[in-house]
């Protein structure tokens, strides 16, 4: 029998949530994500130091623009060995704010752009707060497809649909770690609430019609991974398509469209952040994600600053 890596690519888009060129070339997935954290430690190896240097070398005092130039290099080089495309983040620090949001991600595309490579290769990464997703449906009116990242919720995931962005990211681990921990128990399978979750608001997207696609992300197990087989995406670390790669079991197709969901429901700013504000998981993992990824940032930057 195949892997149960090869069986999930039948029903499922395979991304690797790395910028690990060897990885990637290594598990062959169709799509690859890469984040702040993921930029800081490729930062730290000696193969990227070229393009560190060359991302510096195009951006004079600008640490900011140092930093999307070396996103926009890890990117480029990444594309070369997938048939997909690539996930490239705009600075945390602008969650809150989607003018500059949209201008980032403006300056993001403008660079993939001018080292070859065309915006229906890039996917924007923005947060989902109430700001990143109005940033991201305006991006999207003007032709830049967006990754909505750090979605704990439903009522995330039901405004990201309504604007129109092009892919959700939910967060499969972090929801599990937020429970685990309140609750003092493990979750397996099916009850896991990060799954649950996903299961959700995947049902909600096809029985309404959103054409949104769903990628799994964060995932603490192959088991998280097997109960969504068949979500239209997953970005999966490198460790745990190993895994994948090795078991040769039987991997059923868990979501398929047709399932019974909720009916259609579209939530106004202060409905969004009501709801947002009931859901101590939502709101607290959102605001600690969003100030890790800044950290990162800062310490890309510092770590920039020092070879200037």
């Amino acid at each position: 029998m195949t892997s149960k890596l090869e069986q999930l690519k039948q029903y499922t888009t395979v991304v690797a949530d790395t910028g690990d060129f060897d990885a990637i070339a290594r598990l062959q997935p169709v799509d690859a994500t890469t984040n702040p954290s993921l930029l800081l430690k490729a930062a730290a190896l000696p193969r990227y130091a070229g393009l560190l240097q060359a991302a510096i070398a195009g951006a004079g005092q600008d640490l900011g623009l140092a930093c999307d130039r070396f996103a926009v290099a890890v990117g480029s080089e990444i594309l070369q060995i997938i048939p997909g495309r690539v996930s490239t983040e705009v600075d945390s620090r602008l969650s809150f704010d989607s003018q500059a949001s949209i201008e980032r991600a403006k300056r993001l595309i403008g660079l993939y752009e001018a080292a070859g490579i065309g915006r229906e290769r890039v996917l924007i990464k923005v947060a989902s707060t109430w700001e990143g997703i109005r940033a991201a449906e305006q991006l999207e009116r003007d032709g830049i497809q967006t990754n909505l990242t750090l979605l704990f919720s439903f009522a995330q995931a039901q405004a990201c649909a309504d604007a129109g962005v092009f892919l959700i990211s939910p967060f499969v681990g972090r929801i599990y770690d937020w429970y685990k921990k309140a609750e003092g128990r493990d979750y397996v399978g099916a009850e896991d609430p990060g799954v649950q979750s996903v299961t959700r608001i995947y049902n909600y997207y096809k029985a309404n019609g959103y054409s949104t696609v769903v990628m799994g992300a964060s995932f603490r197990n192959i088991g998280q991974i097997e109960q969504l087989a068949g979500c239209d995406r997953l970005t999966i670390s490198p460790e745990l398509m190993q895994q994948l790669a090795a078991d040769a079991g039987e991997l059923p197709r868990r979501l398929s469209p047709g399932a019974t969901s909720e009916a259609r429901e579209s939530l106004d700013e202060r409905s969004f952040r009501w709801r947002m504000n009931e859901d101590a998981m939502s709101t607290e993992k959102l605001a600690e994600g969003i100030r890790l990824f800044a950290r990162d940032q800062e310490k890309l930057e510092a770590l920039l600053a020092a070879k200037v």
